[in-house]
């Protein structure tokens, strides 16, 4: 496979879905290859190429969760320790879960919070603190280690872990424990080192179809833990080979004992129909795909977009940024099983929907909600669809520009009587999830990407 079949891939998916700018990264037969489409910015355009910085979101949760890890190593940290030996001040809406839960249960997202605080602390270096002051105001999803259910709010929380045990703020500390040992000198949170280098700006399409540059650029710093890096394609690699190591950084010295990064890679709890993988390992994404082992995980952050993936078996990674929403989403995906395919000859495919069936559409149909959103099923008959949007309330609030909300997704159940389903188009295509049901099999909340969203009394 020539580099060149690569560049062309790349540019001819980035101009089908309508993506300003592009770059991917593959480590591949001890190789690495990088191949930029487009520009960062449509209002003051500049090439994209394998060192523009993106940013990368909730890829970041890779990089505080092997900080964390790092300190394990020293002694400092025992994940089976509850937080509140770390973070002694920590209120929670559940007091058993702030008695109880542990480090493990924040990296692994099996502590129970819901999604995250809706707040902005400020850009101060107490920004993380304030946002933890606000956790009590954040619902308990789920009963403390009795399922896995995405939380920012989770990592926020094992960011000021890290504060707390190192005496530094997050971004040092994570500098200190993992960007410089392991040779990562394109990776910032602060704006100010962003500024100083060419980077990529996101885009939304706004009500006439038209990209527009999403504004603001970047989120809060108290989110930072759970998705505030910025980073380039060729930093995302030197990230991808040193997880595929033994735990040695840049200059050969160990960052990571080989265990604990082998530990990071293996199941602590299982995923039940999820896109995102098949279990959790800590900090990642843990899935089988046609046949072979892969470890990855996602981000989005506004109008940009962020997939890595390795397979530690064949010491291959990949990784796909795009700056334009919705269709960064479907693009990296495109991208990375492209590679898959091409690379590995490792395939990998979406299940096939059962036809419209009434009875269960009428069983789903209703209103659905997490803090930061709301959740939509409607019969359309026959076909179900599914819309997610931003609570209005949020949206009157902000006082930042907030994401546009995606058009609604069709989406069908799959075989077996387990309600779980896929969906069917849009810019989810192919993201897979499952209906939960209370004791007396009425049906309560919804899986989407990994959260769960409750059922509304009026739904």
């Amino acid at each position: 496979m020539s580099h060149h079949e690569l560049t062309a891939f790349v540019s001819a998916t980035a101009e089908r879905h309508r993506i300003p700018g592009v770059v991917v990264g593959v480590w591949v037969d001890g190789q690495e290859y990088h191949a930029g489409h487009g520009v960062t910015n449509v209002e003051h355009p500049l090439p994209v190429d394998g060192h523009t910085l993106f940013q990368l979101g909730s890829v970041t949760k890779t990089y505080t969760a092997t900080a964390l890890l790092r300190l394990v190593a020293d002694g400092r940290v025992d994940l089976d320790a509850p937080v509140r030996r770390y973070v002694p001040e920590l209120v929670l809406a559940d007091e058993r879960a702030a008695a109880e839960v542990t480090v493990l249960n924040l990296l692994n997202h099996t502590a129970g919070l819901g999604w995250g605080v809706i707040v902005d602390t400020g850009e101060g270096d107490d920004a993380l603190a304030g946002y933890v002051a606000r956790m009590h105001e954040l619902e308990q999803a789920a009963p403390l280690g009795t399922r896995a259910s995405y939380s920012q709010a989770g990592y926020n929380l094992a960011g000021r872990v890290l504060e707390k045990v190192t005496g530094l703020t997050y971004e040092r500390a994570v500098e200190s424990l993992v960007l410089t040992p392991v040779g990562l000198a394109e990776s910032f949170f602060s704006p100010n080192d962003v500024m100083t280098r060419r980077f990529a700006v996101g885009h939304n399409l706004d009500e006439n179809g038209r990209l527009t540059v999403a504004r603001p650029w970047k989120g809060t710093r108290g989110n930072n833990p759970g998705g505030g890096l910025v980073s380039s394609v060729a930093d995302q690699l030197r990230w991808a080979r040193f997880h595929l190591g033994d735990g040695g950084g840049e200059a050969g010295a160990g960052v990571l004992p080989a265990e604990l990064l082998r530990r990071m890679q293996k199941p602590t709890v299982a995923l039940r129909a999820s896109t995102l993988g098949d279990a959790l390992g800590v900090g990642w994404f843990l899935r089988d795909i046609d046949g072979v082992r892969a470890v990855g995980h996602g981000g989005s952050a506004n109008g940009q977009f962020a997939e890595l993936l390795l397979v530690p078996e064949r010491n291959f990674a990949v990784i796909a940024l795009a700056n334009a929403g919705p269709n960064g989403i479907p693009f990296n995906q495109e991208v990375v099983r492209w590679a898959l395919a091409t690379y590995l000859d490792v395939h990998d495919r979406d299940p096939e929907p059962l036809p419209y069936d009434e009875s269960r559409a009428r069983e789903v149909v209703g209103s659905y909600e997490i803090d930061a959103m709301t959740l939509t099923i409607a019969d359309d008959g026959p076909g179900l669809r599914l819309e997610v949007r931003i609570r209005p309330e949020i949206r009157a609030a902000s006082d930042r520009e907030l994401p546009p909300d995606h058009a609604p997704f069709t989406f069908g159940f799959l075989p077996g009587a387990g309600d779980e389903y896929v969906i069917t188009g849009g810019a989810f295509d192919g993201q897979r999830g499952y209906f939960t049901r209370d004791a007396r099999g009425e049906v309560v909340g919804v899986d989407l990407a990994g959260r769960l969203f409750t059922r509304s009394l009026a739904g």
